[in-house]
């Protein structure tokens, strides 16, 4: 939401409340106070904003609109004529200060938005998923030979990307952790000819960083991608390690 959206909200609100075109005066006495105001104000238009799905317009059929706001008002301990006087007071006598807690409201209702939407990228990328093994990892001490190894089949072509974050503390005694990864035909894994991918190495300072493959994929052969998260030069046996994988996710385009 944009600040250009003060002038739609404002009047959006001068309609819900009645506010009539003629001035009147309001005794402040019956004014809501600006900590509870900028609440009712934020629920009415998520309020608003959920009346909007049909799903939740068709459980709330008997309700009319106002109606639901009216509730909304009741909820926070105010009746509708509180709602209307306070508006219309703030309106001709204190714009400025209406637009100031319009910037609360916005505010906040930008902020929800916002996480929603990471919250909906999130479940998008989770639900289309093609990474078979667990989502997070994590290596202490010495967990033996295991080193994140994955197989996972690409039955099409075009472009893969695999994504995630790993921690790798500074106490890990692994000498050059790196990611290493290659394709292969499905036909012939042990013994046909693999491509591999661009090795990278890890940053070790217990610090979590996000690292990305591009895997591009020609023709119509079914391929494997087979490889390990967590490669390294020295002994698994010996070396005592101390690295955390999450957010594991291979999708497609």
């Amino acid at each position: 939401m944009t600040r250009n959206s003060f002038i739609i909200l404002i009047i959006f609100s001068l309609i819900i409340f009645s506010c009539s075109g003629k001035k009147e005066k309001t005794e402040r006495i019956k004014l809501i106070p600006e900590k509870d105001l900028v609440p009712i104000l934020i629920d009415v238009h998520m309020a608003n904003g959920l009346l909007t799905l049909a799903n939740v317009r068709s459980r709330y059929a008997s309700f009319d609109s106002i109606a639901t706001y009216i509730t909304v008002i009741e909820k926070h301990g105010y009746t509708k004529n509180d709602m209307d006087k306070t508006m219309k007071y703030y309106f001709y006598e204190k714009p400025q200060k209406l637009i100031a807690m319009y910037d609360q409201v916005l505010g906040v209702l930008s902020k929800e938005q916002t996480l929603v939407e990471k919250e909906f990228q999130a479940e998008t990328a989770h639900k289309d998923n093609l990474w078979t093994g667990k989502e997070s990892c994590f290596f202490p001490g010495i967990p033996g030979a295991d080193s994140g190894q994955f197989d996972v089949v690409l039955k099409n072509p075009g472009t893969y990307t695999l994504s995630y974050s790993a921690t790798f503390f500074i106490d890990d005694q692994s000498v050059n952790p790196q990611f290493s990864g290659y394709t292969c035909n499905a036909d012939s894994i042990e013994t046909g000819k693999k491509t591999y991918i661009g090795s990278f190495h890890y940053l070790k300072d217990s610090r979590s960083h996000i690292y990305t493959v591009i895997i591009k994929i020609t023709g119509n052969t079914i391929l494997h991608l087979k490889g390990f998260l967590y490669d390294f030069n020295n002994n698994p046996l010996v070396c005592e390690r101390h690295a955390w994988f999450e957010n594991i996710l291979l999708t497609y385009l």
